[in-house]
């Protein structure tokens, strides 16, 4: 009896006084991955995007060529040189002040960012923390500044640097460019410092910290963003400066790199190779710093400022 008992237990069907227990393993379950459907927008969209990066570059690529390419192949039809010339880059740095110009815009570019930061921070934390009469007025006098284009006043300027004889100096174009990028650091910061809860510097505060160190222990750090964006405008924008430097300058060793570059232009010829080999090296400084700091640059324009 006991052996089918036990016959019939162990079948492929239970006995009627059998009780069914769920299984204690883990379930598998297949999971299909979804397909991929394509659609005519996305690969419009696409296609697009890639036309647009592609006219964007192109000018790019035509100044790296063209710069790599010999003096004798200037005029061929060619797209690209039967010998890429690598040379053209040094004697573009030996035969010409290229060396001395791209000192005097560091200096310049350098110079008028940490000017036009030493002048707006401050001037951008009280105007957004200080509700003092005619804070609206000072505020639109900023930005109206900002109509004024730089060769309006170009002769008010030379007149008076040259009356104090500061003409090819390093300084007459640190304060000119100081002073031209300075209206729009005052008001990206402003708006920037003025979402920053005010509460946040009232608790260091209270802890015992002056209203200075609130500002630079807690309302800077999260102003963060604002500064670089502000930062990276006023390099660039003196960076590329070109008209003032061509008119308060006139020694080839003083002038800025975009003088010096339009210096390989001349009146019956124009040495493109060497032209083009001097912006690849005046465009490399930019690019690495904005690579550097474009996700801060990019925090600073979208983001909030509250973390």
């Amino acid at each position: 009896m006991a052996t089918a008992t036990q016959t019939a237990g162990s079948g492929s069907e239970p006995g009627p006084g059998t009780v069914k227990t769920a299984p204690t393993g883990p379930v598998k379950r297949s999971v299909r991955p979804p397909k991929r459907t394509f659609r005519p927008r996305t690969l419009v969209i696409t296609a697009v995007a890639w036309l647009l990066a592609a006219l964007f570059l192109a000018p790019y690529l035509e100044m790296i060529v063209t710069a790599l390419r010999p003096a004798d192949e200037l005029r061929d039809r060619t797209y690209l040189p039967d010998k890429l010339h690598w040379s053209n880059f040094i004697d573009v740095w030996k035969e010409s002040s290229l060396g001395d110009n791209l000192q005097v815009t560091l200096l310049i570019s350098g110079g008028a960012t940490v000017l036009v930061l030493l002048v707006s921070l401050p001037a951008a934390y009280y105007t957004a923390r200080m509700r003092f009469k005619g804070r609206k007025w000072f505020l639109l006098l900023v930005l109206v500044t900002q109509m004024f284009q730089p060769t309006a006043l170009l002769v008010g300027l030379y007149r008076e640097f040259h009356q104090l004889e500061m003409l090819n100096s390093v300084w007459t174009l640190i304060l000119t460019n100081a002073a031209f990028n300075l209206a729009f650091a005052v008001w990206i910061l402003t708006a920037y410092i003025g979402s920053i809860p005010a509460e946040l510097e009232e608790a260091a505060m209270v802890d015992g910290t002056s209203r200075f160190g609130a500002m630079i222990k807690v309302t800077l750090p999260l102003a963060l963003p604002g500064v670089v964006t502000a930062v990276i405008f006023t390099f660039i924008s003196s960076w590329n400066e070109f008209v003032m430097g061509l008119t308060l300058s006139t020694e080839p060793d003083k002038q800025p790199l975009t003088v010096g570059i339009n210096n390989f232009i001349g009146a019956y010829t124009v040495q493109w190779n060497y032209l083009f080999a001097a912006s690849v090296v005046a465009i490399v400084p930019v690019i690495v710093l904005f690579a550097f700091i474009e996700r801060h640059v990019v925090s600073g324009l979208t983001a909030g400022s509250v973390k």
